[in-house]
């Protein structure tokens, strides 16, 4: 199947319930009643089998081949942030399993609905040291939301359907699933019944009204109260709720990294971004409010610095919908335990309306400090080569807030999330919590494929560009259209900024000897040019978005550019640094 074109088969699976097939087809039938199109994978010897059922469902499921197992949990990650569906991806036994760790890892601090199907040894094999056997089951269980390993063909419509169940609701996250060599040869006669109950498992707690009633009254004697946006408002599609909540109380609103595209730039009540090295306004003000109203978002290191300075004058009233995060970091006053949308709905119901027009001018008077500590340098062209910031803010310009970043993890991420003036939602792709460096490639393969209408921009270091680039190869055998920028400073960035900052500039093994990156790229059939010149930029990156195809940008820039403002390790947010 023609993934740029083609539609799935209507009810394809519906005419083998009843009959006999093995198990690897009772997989692959079980993935079409969820409704799944897009497989990102690898195959091996554990899961033969699969693939070679998968040779005869071409039709009905697009099957990416990456080059690299971590490649495809990084791409169906991509794919599940910008489209809401379960990302799904497919690997054998031992070093193929293991390889998908570090993207499990990720997906589930970032809440991202995953199933990872793996193949494993036969059934009578397991841990007898076997040719590639691991014990995947182990070594995921830290970082899963669920993990089961099928033994026999008989449990596997069940165990898909609940580990679609599971990964999609409630908080999101990854379900892993193990499936012997046996049980993908075994035949079984086939049944599917979509889960949607676990026993003992709440995903959507009761709103609990009094609670409710018990945050709006906060919220309306509040003389300032501040709103902070997490990724929960995304994964609850609650931005519309979110955005009459804002107009009606008046309350001005800040975003962590991953709740970044839910309120649009320019909107009156937005006031900027939080974390380590977001803007001073939000980060300063957090130990000036009266109330604190986080959505949610779980209050990590880099959003509170140094938690015994975080907003103790504050009253927090915390939406959140995994109980495990309520009072983990910072203690509530209101916990709202439950989905952020049905939250949104019966607070707007109860909240009065409000302006708090001399509480958002606080915050513009710190925008401008900041403008002219750090964001006029940012742009002034100052030195020959170009910085970054100027390169995100054309970028933002161009396509006028409306594509889709994926951002890899280091400076150029921060600059990029804090330049880039998102205006769509689910525009904003990135690794937040476990920083993983080479994802910013493979998800934004996944990301395009999610969304095809979107133009997807891949922003990305030259240290992070190299942990994965080998899936610049997947790109062009796919013809993936997806527009990738490389701002080259020669160094792993945010690690030659601490030692700059707190190690004397005792640049140990920091600098990096890059390869032609252009002539790499073109290797691999992709079109690729460098950009060396401020007056270069703007029609350069006219021909990248203007390209059909894959297109690939080298952008020469700052080597010892610096990214503020700045929370320093152990210090608090009202400690933030300009410069």
């Amino acid at each position: 199947m023609n993934w740029m074109t083609a539609e799935k088969p209507i009810e394809t699976e519906q005419k083998f319930i009843g009959k006999q097939v093995t198990g690897s087809q009772a997989l692959l039938i079980s993935l079409l009643n969820e409704g799944v199109d897009t497989i990102f994978g690898y195959p091996g010897g554990a899961i033969m089998p699969v693939y070679d059922a998968l040779y005869d469902f071409a039709d009905d499921i697009n099957h990416v081949l990456v080059r690299h197992e971590q490649g495809a949990i990084h791409a169906a990650q991509g794919y599940a942030r910008v489209n809401g569906k379960v990302g799904v991806c497919m690997a054998t036994s031992g070093p193929g399993a293991t390889n998908l760790i570090t993207g499990i890892a990720d997906a589930i601090i970032d809440s991202t609905p995953l199933v990872c199907i793996t193949g494993q040894v036969f059934r009578h094999l397991l841990g007898t040291d076997a040719f590639q056997e691991t014990d995947v089951m182990g070594i995921s269980m830290p970082v899963t939301k669920w993990n089961y390993q099928i033994t026999s063909a008989d449990e596997i419509p069940e165990i898909l359907a609940k580990a679609f169940y599971i990964a999609k609701n409630g908080r999101p996250g990854p379900v892993l699933i193990d499936i012997t060599k046996n049980a993908q040869v075994e035949k079984m006669t086939f049944n599917y019944k979509k889960c949607n109950h676990v026993r003992s498992y709440h995903p959507k707690p009761a709103i609990d009204t009094q609670k409710i009633a018990e945050a709006a009254e906060l919220i309306n004697s509040a003389q300032k109260p501040y709103l902070l946006v997490g990724h929960g408002i995304l994964i609850a599609e609650a931005q519309t709720e979110l955005l009459q909540f804002l107009e009606k109380t008046g309350i001005p609103a800040a975003s962590t990294l991953l709740g970044l595209s839910a309120v649009p730039a320019g909107h009156p009540n937005y006031v900027g971004y939080l974390g380590m090295h977001g803007n001073y306004g939000p980060n300063v003000k957090t130990n000036e409010c009266d109330v604190l109203i986080a959505v949610g978002m779980r209050f990590d290191d880099r959003v509170t610095g140094n938690i015994n300075t975080y907003a103790k004058q504050a009253k927090v009233i915390h939406i959140e919908i995994d109980p495990a995060e309520i009072d983990k970091n910072v203690k509530t006053t209101v916990a709202i335990l439950g989905d952020a949308k049905e939250a949104l709905i019966a607070l707007n119901q109860q909240v009065k309306p409000n302006q708090h027009q001399e509480w958002i001018a606080e915050f513009r008077a710190c925008d401008k400090l900041e403008h002219e500590k750090v964001i006029q340098k940012d742009f002034a062209p100052s030195t020959e080569k170009l910085k970054m910031a100027e390169v995100i803010r054309m970028l933002s310009q161009k396509t006028e807030g409306q594509a889709i970043i994926v951002t890899d993890v280091g400076q150029h991420q921060m600059v990029a999330t804090r330049y880039y003036e998102f205006q769509d939602t689910r525009t904003n792709v990135t690794s937040g919590g476990l920083g993983t460096m080479g994802f910013a490639l493979p998800a934004a393969m996944g990301a395009k494929l999610g969304r095809m209408e979107k133009e997807v921009v891949a922003i990305i270091g030259d240290g992070g560009f190299q942990m994965t680039l080998q899936e610049l190869a997947t790109i062009f055998q796919y013809q993936i259209p997806v527009k990738i920028i490389v701002l080259n400073n020669n160094f792993l960035g945010m690690v030659r900024q601490w030692q700059q900052l707190f190690f004397e500039r005792r640049y140990s093994f920091t600098e990096l000897v890059n390869p032609d990156f252009v002539a790499l790229v073109k290797a691999f059939g992709i079109d690729a040019e460098k950009v060396k010149e401020r007056e270069e930029l703007s029609e350069a990156l006219d021909t990248m978005l203007a390209s059909p195809k894959p297109y690939f940008l080298e952008i020469i820039v700052e080597k010892e550019d610096n990214v503020f403002p700045m929370v320093a390790a152990g210090t608090g947010v009202a400690d933030i640094r300009l410069e």
